[in-house]
């Protein structure tokens, strides 16, 4: 199952990388774009659990790893204004396989 990294930058100015152990964030974050903090907490939280379920589906239990960054985010976000803006700063893999960005 191929695996992905993201970084962002917090309104604060700092940054994170964040992993997902499948391309699904692709479907739901775009590299370059402003998000308000509870519109990327949402969609980390769907692109996250979605692919924790493509690894329980496939090999038959869930992701830690996605539980935790799903936490991870979620400490991040939690102080911050839910209306300030979250910037996507890059995806890698930047594109799904057969895709070109």
């Amino acid at each position: 199952m191929p695996e992905m990294t993201f970084t962002v930058r917090w309104p604060d100015g700092s940054t994170q990388s964040c992993y997902s152990p499948s391309l699904v964030m692709h479907d739901h974050l775009v590299a370059g774009e402003d998000y308000t903090v509870a519109d990327f907490l949402t969609r980390t939280t769907t692109a996250l659990t979605e692919a924790s379920e493509r690894v329980r589906a496939k090999f038959g239990m869930y992701c830690t790893s996605a539980s935790e960054q799903m936490q991870e985010l979620e400490r991040a976000g939690r102080t911050l204004d839910p209306q300030s803006l979250v910037r996507v700063l890059e995806m890698n893999p930047a594109s799904l396989p057969g895709e070109s960005r």
